[in-house]
């Protein structure tokens, strides 16, 4: 998961999802023991998670009283989110120059968890832009911090 300052993700050179402004951009790796259980309270850690400032706050035309918490999440701000997906996460680098997949699930096990992270944002009302499962992307964002931070829950 990264803070960004804006997103975007391109299959063939045509833009499939994006947002501007302070957002955050995940890239959701998934292995053989995921649950759709994990992917939900994946995305609700992720959205919860206090990663803004009250600048970022300001920048979006939240107004905060003067004892609001200085740490906020995404859900405070009602910030959008971009989800990607992305096997290569899983990847085993111990051995050798050729890194393997074999920690990485399946795509027909992987893309309905993926596909669980994206509802669970969007019940919550959250704007969420997507890559497309399986499809070579080219994904650019601007890191504001740079914040990058690896989230994992229980199974």
């Amino acid at each position: 998961m990264q803070r960004a300052a804006g997103g975007r993700v391109s299959i063939d050179g045509e833009i499939v999802g994006e947002f501007t402004g302070p957002g955050l951009v995940v890239l959701v790796g998934v292995t053989h023991t995921d649950t759709v259980l994990a992917a939900a309270a994946l995305a609700n850690k992720i959205y919860d998670m206090r990663l803004f400032s009250h600048d970022h706050a300001k920048e979006v035309g939240v107004e905060l009283s003067d004892d609001a918490s200085r740490e906020l999440s995404a859900a405070d701000l009602n910030l959008p989110v971009l989800v990607i997906s992305q096997f290569t996460l899983y990847a085993e680098t111990k051995k050798g120059r050729r890194p393997t997949w074999d920690q990485a699930a399946p795509g027909p096990v992987a893309e309905p968890l993926v596909d669980a992270v994206v509802l669970t944002l969007r019940e919550r009302g959250v704007e969420v832009a997507t890559g497309r499962f399986g499809a070579d992307m080219q994904v650019s964002l601007v890191n504001d911090g740079p914040v990058t931070i690896t989230v994992e829950v229980d199974g």
